[in-house]
């Protein structure tokens, strides 16, 4: 009779016990990622409506969703498109497709993107039949990685309604204050554009109120250099003729 002490029954008592941790770990995850997509949607509802100051604490986000029309865009002629199912589109994954998106110059890739996608999904916030705000997907390359976010601009499509970030990699009490309630609320009320170029920015230290520039300038993030010109270059270029300009300037026209 074999010794249960053995090394063979040893290996088999292991091998028996990896097999069943493997069957509960698949079932485990399987059974889970329906649940797991759902808080995928739900976390990005908050945080688009957050990003337009339209989150309200306790209240269903389905239903504080339900004034919120997403449509897709073509950023290469700054119209709106049927080509691709807004509801099953995935921008950031697009981006990475030779055949969804163009190759960015070293000269254009000022948010450090790499490649911009031919698509991009916004967000139409309305009040019965008109547009209350909007609701733009950004990114770009701050100090450790991509900061990803949604910018919100006023009906005028030039007016900032706010600003958050829902993942980044920057550094907690530096960079990583692009989450502090104080300096988002720096951002509504400032203006992306002046005299027709794209201006938005962040400055070293305060804004000066005197400055021709103080409504299109937002405080730096203090002792976080690369960070702030990292949100600076994303945001202008996403508001640049690279992104969302083409597309704004129509809407500003009634042209979309």
């Amino acid at each position: 009779m074999a010794s249960n002490d053995s090394i063979k029954q040893t290996l088999i008592v292991a091998g028996a016990l990896c097999v069943v941790c493997a069957l509960v770990v698949s079932s485990a995850a399987v059974s889970l990622k329906s649940r797991q997509e759902a808080n995928q949607v739900t976390d990005r509802k908050t945080n688009i409506l957050a990003a337009a100051g339209l989150f309200q604490q306790g209240l269903s986000i389905d239903e504080q969703f339900e004034s919120v029309e997403v449509r897709v865009i073509d950023l290469r002629t700054g119209e709106f498109t049927d080509e691709v199912d807004a509801a099953g589109y995935d921008q950031i994954k697009a981006a990475k497709d030779p055949s969804q998106s163009t190759k960015l110059s070293a000269e254009e890739d000022t948010a450090k993107i790499f490649r911009r996608e031919h698509f991009a999904t916004v967000y139409l916030v309305k009040k019965g039949d008109a547009l209350d705000k909007l609701i733009l997907p950004v990114r770009g390359y701050g100090l450790w990685g991509t900061l990803y976010g949604f910018l919100a601009l006023e009906n005028d499509a030039n007016t900032v309604a706010g600003l958050g970030f829902y993942d980044h990699k920057e550094t907690p009490g530096l960079g990583g204050e692009v989450d502090n309630p104080n300096w988002k609320a720096q951002w509504p009320g400032k203006e992306v554009y002046a005299n027709g170029k794209t201006a938005i920015q962040l400055v070293k230290g305060s804004v000066d109120p005197a400055s021709s520039m103080a409504s299109n300038s937002v405080d730096g993030l203090s002792g976080a250099t690369l960070t702030s010109r990292g949100v600076t270059n994303l945001l202008q270029f996403w508001m640049s003729d690279l992104g969302y300009k083409p597309f704004l300037d129509k809407l500003r026209n009634g042209e979309v």
